[in-house]
């Protein structure tokens, strides 16, 4: 299968896409669209190759023969890449977060199935060897049943650009990560979440660069989310900081390092504060990571006529998660998601 891939928008992102099209041997980049043709030019001669460029998706389409979009644009044009390439017979790798609204997502879905073809979204954070290890670890059994899962994500992010000018930058443009990530990390999906947004002294943003959530899941456990996007000084890892606690001890990962836990040491299981062991996690993930990680996945989905692990069928539910916080935010209440 050789994949005719259109690359949409030639932002920063598009770096990454653009480097591993062109080292994968199956892939062939046919053409570059961007509202800025210029931009697109620019990204062709940087990239050293000789492709058409154009402003509009559906010219493209029409004169590559393009079978595969990456779209790499800006959340606000999510939906009419995906569901243009979808419609005119193209699968679609994208940039998270899935769109700009719940709606949005859930009509990306729709014309998923009705089209029959995919739409994987990039959740690069799943992919590197610690946390398949933390996620190994909690799912084993080893801390018992899990009670509750906690993340931290403090970072002083000054991007510039569209995200100083967003409503809601840190839950729509980045919590979508660790969302995802929590759910990947215990394989619970939400049902409920509240959450309280804000804007703290000092940022740089126009909307609310802070956020606490509070999520209720399938399994019964609750995940709590601290996070801010202007947090100066002691920052956390971008993959966030975590502690599951479960009925037989609790496990860490501070994002950056090899998880371990601490679990009761069953031969002295009596006492005020209990004695326990320590657990290792273990380094059994050899993929690659990242983006290029999550790029294997969605290209072996593919081939493979499978759905790819971050497909929109199930993104939609990390989707969800982002939406139902900005609700809650919204309304000051609990919402059912």
């Amino acid at each position: 299968m050789t994949h005719k891939i259109i690359v949409a928008g030639c932002g920063g992102m598009s770096n990454t896409w653009l480097d591993y099209a062109i080292q994968r041997e199956n892939a062939e980049i046919v053409g570059l669209v961007d509202i800025f043709e210029e931009s697109a030019k620019a990204m062709a001669a940087k990239k050293g190759l000789n492709v058409p460029t154009f402003t509009d998706l559906g010219a493209a389409l029409a004169a590559t023969g393009a079978n595969l979009v990456f779209d790499v644009t800006i959340p606000a044009s999510h939906k009419t890449i995906a569901i243009t390439a979808m419609q005119a017979g193209c699968n679609v790798f994208g940039e998270k977060p899935m769109a700009e609204s719940f709606a949005d997502a859930k009509e990306i879905v729709e014309v998923s199935q009705a089209t029959g073809k995919r739409y994987s979204v990039m959740q690069n954070r799943r992919y590197n060897k610690q946390i398949r290890s933390y996620r190994d670890m909690v799912g084993s059994g080893s801390i018992g049943t899990i009670g509750s899962i906690h993340a931290d994500f403090f970072l002083g992010a000054h991007f510039g650009g569209f995200r100083d000018a967003m409503d809601n930058p840190l839950i729509i443009d980045m919590a979508i990560h660790t969302f995802d990530q929590a759910r990947f990390i215990t394989g619970a999906d939400p049902v409920s979440v509240y959450c309280h947004e804000f804007n703290p002294p000092g940022s740089w943003y126009a909307g609310n660069a802070s956020a606490i959530c509070i999520y209720e899941m399938s399994d019964g456990s609750v995940f709590t989310y601290r996070g801010s996007w202007c947090a100066d000084g002691l920052n956390t890892s971008w993959e966030s900081d975590w502690r599951v606690t479960g009925s037989k001890g609790g496990a860490r990962w501070d994002g950056a390092t090899m998880p371990y836990g601490e679990i009761v040491n069953p031969e002295k299981a009596e006492g005020f504060i209990r004695e326990m062991l320590r657990i290792e996690g273990q380094e059994v993930y050899d993929g690659q990571e990242g983006h290029w990680g999550c790029l294997d996945e969605m290209f072996a989905a593919l081939e493979a006529g499978r759905p790819a692990e971050t497909d929109c069928l199930d993104n939609i539910k990390s989707v969800a998660m982002v939406f139902g916080a900005v609700e809650s935010a919204r309304t000051g209440q609990k919402v059912m998601l």
